[in-house]
């Protein structure tokens, strides 16, 4: 029988009976060392071979608010670095006008800042110039500054997709279970921006065509597998969306306007047009698979 389901993965009486007698073994040790422990025993490991450490341990603390386990007291209390996070910082950076076709653009660089000195020019730019502001990105993430020149013109960042999703759930065709074992093959793109003072036509879908042939080598580089589809959302009060339907992205539906934590069934926010992108032809075939 299952006890609970917990990101993907169910906890039945015999994992409950398992956790207890880890407990037990080891009186003196804290929460943290009794859930690096259990995924040792259960080789819970992202796919870049890390524990899930912090998944684990919310699995244990679920369990323990269920009434199923009961954990040591909490030794001590960690500052949590998101929740003191500060704005990013304004920066300084060449904002004369450049009008340019194409071509005199000449060739461009895309760096993933993620984890490098670059990563606080990416998101200072974001937070200066996109209509959202920046926020930070869900789940496992990427970062990229493009370089005309030496010159900074745009920026994009990437992120885990959303669990549900009804246009792009229908699109892809997956099942209940290959969604939950998949989803980490999706990227969502919550945000890009080409720099205001920068006047290329053509440049946005361009930039696109060219950040979708470098994701999946990135992604897996990163954290240790690939990703075969990308989504975004288009708000159509403030754009149309062409630039992405240029690049061959194609109209997967619109949201339902209620948001991942919605009790209402009502819509409490603007209904966005989903777009997507599949980086390899074999992505249904990759994605509905229920077992890897």
């Amino acid at each position: 029988m299952v006890v609970l389901r917990y990101r993907g993965r169910e906890v039945r009486h015999s994992d409950v009976e398992f956790i207890r007698a880890l407990i037990a073994s080891h009186p003196q040790a804290s929460r943290r060392h009794l859930s690096r422990q259990l995924c040792e025993a259960w080789r819970w490991v992202q796919p870049n071979g890390r524990m899930r450490d912090m998944v684990c341990r919310g699995l244990m603390l679920a369990l323990h608010r269920g009434g199923h386990i009961e954990l040591p007291a909490v030794c001590q209390v960690k500052l949590n670095p998101l929740a003191v996070r500060t704005q990013p910082a304004w920066v300084e950076i060449d904002r004369r006008a450049l009008g340019a076709t194409l071509s005199e653009l000449g060739q461009l660089e895309f760096r993933q800042v993620r984890r490098s000195a670059e990563e606080r020019l990416c998101n200072g730019l974001i937070e200066q110039h996109h209509y959202l502001g920046y926020t930070q990105p869900v789940g496992e993430h990427l970062k990229y500054v493009v370089y005309a020149g030496g010159r900074p013109v745009a920026c994009f960042t990437w992120s885990s997709a959303p669990r549900h999703l009804g246009p792009r759930d229908r699109y892809i065709g997956w099942s209940a279970a290959a969604r939950r074992r998949n989803i980490g093959l999706v990227a969502y793109n919550p945000r890009f921006l080409i720099l205001p003072w920068i006047a290329v036509r053509n440049l946005a879908s361009h930039l696109l065509a060219g950040m979708v042939g470098k994701l999946a080598q990135d992604w897996q580089r990163m954290y240790g597998h690939p990703v075969y589809f990308v989504e975004t959302f288009v708000d159509p009060e403030r754009f149309s969306g062409a630039c992405y339907r240029a690049a061959n992205w194609i109209d997967l539906g619109v949201t339902t306007g209620r948001g991942k934590d919605d009790q209402t069934h009502r819509p409490n926010r603007s209904i966005k047009q989903v777009l997507g992108y599949a980086l390899r032809s074999d992505f249904r075939q990759r994605l509905c698979a229920e077992a890897r």
